[in-house]
């Protein structure tokens, strides 16, 4: 079982640092040809300066002119201005958000910019991957520098035109200004001048004040967004080549089986069937499977229908989740691995008289992104070409080379516009699939895989437990805290890893974390805010409970608990939790939903807090809670009675730095608010015999639009911080919000993702 395990911008770094691959900055040398004093003084590791991106052969001559081309993100010629955007497009708005930052220091006329897709270059863009909320925190610095850098050169070339100091003179809207004669160029006019200047030094190239931006923190619409609504084709599903067959998979629906018979020679006869062959398989990059190559995707999937395999199921996962969660019950009566042990958890539990315990679980849950993983290969004998929508572009292409008897050198990978990630595609194995298949056919083809495939070969969220046991003092404040987690593992190592620093990890003087594990073999890893989409709910539930149990107001029980402002924790660029910025965002969402105002009856109100990916966010939600109606069985085999839950309105208030587009912020909490109700209402994949028992959108429900409450988002710019990402750290404080508010309304304590498990559905 694959597991990673990271929470904030510093760990999925080192995620992807420690499963770099030697040969990722070939593809650089093969295009450009940097040597390394180049590329170590371009990178800003010559000199101490920052990465400013790379510099292209700027004698481009077209007839009388140059064209402008001082690094790898901002490009002038006779078309105009072209800015490129380096990292993957899953639907977060990196494409928009990231020349958006190129744009401000250029002061650059946002309506005539074009925006291109950069192609996979790691020695000339760093580590181009989407995941880990890190697109602008990573980018921020360098894009900044690039712009200003060419704003600089096109001021200096206009400068030496006019024969005038360059401190003389102005930029705005793409012109450069000169307000003692009137005079302006525009940059386009100044793009072969500013071509043959050398390029600055960082240490000389001045940024811009926060104060001074026109363009970032204003609403700007996506780049691709009329592209998307024509149907233009920009993702990976939509690639057409001459000549493209279409390809399917079939793996062993158990993982770990493997092929001992398949009716072969009889698909080769089907209609429209090119050949068809069965694969070893080289481990998690590669499963053992059966190929088809067919001249439509209609013929492929019918000939998918008749296959006819005989899997041999000696290694294959033989999980279970009925088995796993009565084990996990066990476990939470027993001693387990201390992770974290501050004060005396006993000894404050013993001299308390008011304390709380609950059993909190939650099941897998599978990715599904709205495309489906597909990959088109054209293996041409000395090179393989592919057009992939991955998040991990780099990553992927050394291994696709293996595959191939190739050089990573070999290999080209054009990058695609994914039609959702959330971390499903930072796994590059349809990409393998897709390489390895593409040896085997004169042709290029297109593998695609079926909703089916998608989920039953995920690699899923894991599911976990909790035993949770707290206590308060006289007074009604927390005195003891206790996590004892039982996580799924392989080889005893969890699929979702908890620190000792997880909430209210140093604001609880007693506390203590635990951790046991439950053997498990499918494959778990990153899905949207990792460990933070559900230790959130775990954590901030249970001090609910704990204030209730105090009988006294939950808001004020959080804001105490975070007490004085102060950093908890660290990271190398500072992005620690700060109880101060936590205390700021739940006042401000208490704020502005109305905390302690009036509800009708069946009514309550929730409130939240968790820190994810360097974001702090609070939210408040406010519900209705319908009577019992009839009893059902739930997937876990109980009778439960339903009740109707209506979620009103959700108040969202997000710490997170300057805004870089206020457009596509507000659409990341808004989104990510509708995906964790979503998640916490009804989605779940339960296991038996080693097959995941929900394949299809029947029986893995996602929300219906109709059921979306409002959402309200606030942004807290303190102008001290610098900017984090926002596609995951809205997710998190959801579900403990509308569970708290559940309680509010009707008494019902949730400890139970999804809670229809416990009989609520969404009217």
């Amino acid at each position: 079982m694959s597991t990673v395990n990271y929470d904030s911008v510093n760990e999925i770094t080192d995620f992807f640092t420690r499963n770099a691959q030697p040969n990722d900055a070939i593809q650089s040398a093969r295009i450009f040809k940097l040597d390394r004093r180049q590329f170590l003084k371009l990178t800003g590791t010559v000199g101490g300066g920052l990465m400013l991106g790379f510099a292209l052969p700027r004698a481009q001559a077209h007839a009388d002119h140059v064209d402008f081309n001082p690094n790898g993100y901002v490009k002038i010629d006779s078309e105009g201005i072209t800015l490129y955007a380096p990292n993957p497009e899953i639907g977060q708005g990196v494409k928009t958000s990231l020349p958006m930052i190129v744009a401000e220091e250029l002061d650059a006329d946002w309506t005539e910019i074009r925006v291109v897709q950069s192609e996979i270059n790691p020695a000339a863009y760093g580590q181009q991957y989407a995941g880990g909320s890190t697109a602008i925190p990573s980018n921020y610095a360098k894009l900044r520098q690039a712009g200003a850098t060419a704003r600089a050169m096109l001021v200096q070339a206009a400068a030496e035109q006019w024969s005038v100091s360059p401190g003389t003179l102005s930029t705005e809207l793409s012109q450069v200004l000169h307000a003692g004669t009137g005079q302006q160029l525009s940059y386009q006019e100044l793009a072969s001048l500013a071509a043959t200047l050398p390029v600055p030094s960082a240490e000389n190239v001045r940024l811009k004040s926060p104060m001074q931006f026109r363009l970032l923190g204003t609403r700007i619409t996506g780049v691709d967004n009329e592209a998307l609504v024509r149907g233009e084709p920009l993702f990976g599903i939509d690639v057409s080549l001459p000549n493209m067959k279409y390809a399917i998979y079939q793996k062993c629906p158990a993982i770990g089986g493997s092929v001992k018979s398949a009716n072969i020679e009889e698909i080769k006869k089907m209609s429209g069937v090119v050949d068809a062959f069965a694969l070893e398989g080289t481990g998690n990059d590669l499963f053992p499977g059966v190929a088809i190559i067919a001249n439509s995707t209609w013929e492929a999937f019918q000939a998918k229908r008749a296959l006819k395999i005989d899997w041999d199921e000696t290694n294959a996962s033989k999980d279970s989740w009925s088995a796993a969660r009565k084990e996990a019950a066990r476990l939470a009566q027993e001693p387990a691995t201390q992770i974290a042990n501050n004060g005396d958890f006993d000894a404050a539990m013993s001299a308390s008289t008011v304390s709380s315990s609950g059993f909190y679980q939650y099941h897998f849950v599978t990715h599904a992104p709205l495309e489906p993983q597909n990959c088109t290969a054209h293996y041409k004998g000395d090179s393989l070409e592919l057009w992939a929508p991955t998040q991990t572009p780099g990553w992927a292409i050394p291994t696709a080379a293996r595959l191939t008897g190739l050089e990573a050198s070999q290999v080209t990978l054009h990058l695609m516009r994914c039609g959702g990630g959330f971390g499903r595609r930072l796994y590059n194995d349809f990409l393998f699939e897709a390489a390895a298949i593409a040896r085997r056919s004169k042709n290029p083809i297109k593998l695609q895989w079926t909703r089916e495939d998608d989920v039953r070969y995920d690699l899923f969220r894991a599911g976990g437990f909790h035993q949770m046991d707290g206590c308060v003092d006289d007074n009604g404040a927390v005195t003891g805290w206790r996590n004892r987690y039982i996580a799924f593992a392989t080889g005893g190592r969890p699929a979702i890893s908890m620190s000792g620093g997880v909430f209210p990890g140093g604001m609880v003087d007693n506390l203590r974390v635990e951790q046991t594990s439950l053997d498990w073999a499918h494959r778990c890893a990153a899905w949207r805010a990792p460990g933070s989409n559900v230790f959130a709910f775990v954590v901030q539930c249970f001090l609910d409970e704990l204030a209730h149990a105090a009988q006294r107001d939950s808001l004020e029980v959080l804001l105490e608990v975070l007490g004085e402002p102060r950093a908890i924790g660290g990271g190398r660029r500072g992005q620690g939790m700060h109880t101060g910025r936590a205390a700021g965002v739940v006042k401000l969402a208490a704020e502005k939903a109305g905390w302690g105002k009036d509800l009708p009856k069946n009514s309550g109100m929730g409130v939240a807090f968790y820190y994810s990916h360097a974001g702090h966010i609070g939210i408040a939600a406010e519900v209705s809670v319908g009577g019992e109606e009839d009893t059902v069985t739930n997937r876990s085999g109980e009778s439960v009675v339903r009740r109707r839950l209506t979620v009103h309105k959700v108040t969202v208030a997000a710490d997170v730095g300057p805004i870089i587009n206020l457009s596509g912020a507000e659409n990341q909490a808004e989104g990510s608010v509708i995906d964790a109700l979503s998640t916490m209402m009804d989605l779940s994949i339960t296991f038996e015999n080693g097959r995941a028992e929900q394949t299809n959108f029947d029986q893995y429900r996602i929300m219906r639009a109709s059921a979306s409450p409002a959402v309200e988002t606030h942004f807290i710019d303190t102008g001290e911080h610098p900017p984090t990402g926002l596609g995951e750290p809205v997710f998190p404080p959801l579900a403990p919000a509308v569970g708290n508010a559940i309680f509010a309304a009707c008494g019902h304590r949730v400890r139970t993702l999804p809670i229809s498990e416990e009989g609520f559905y969404l009217g």
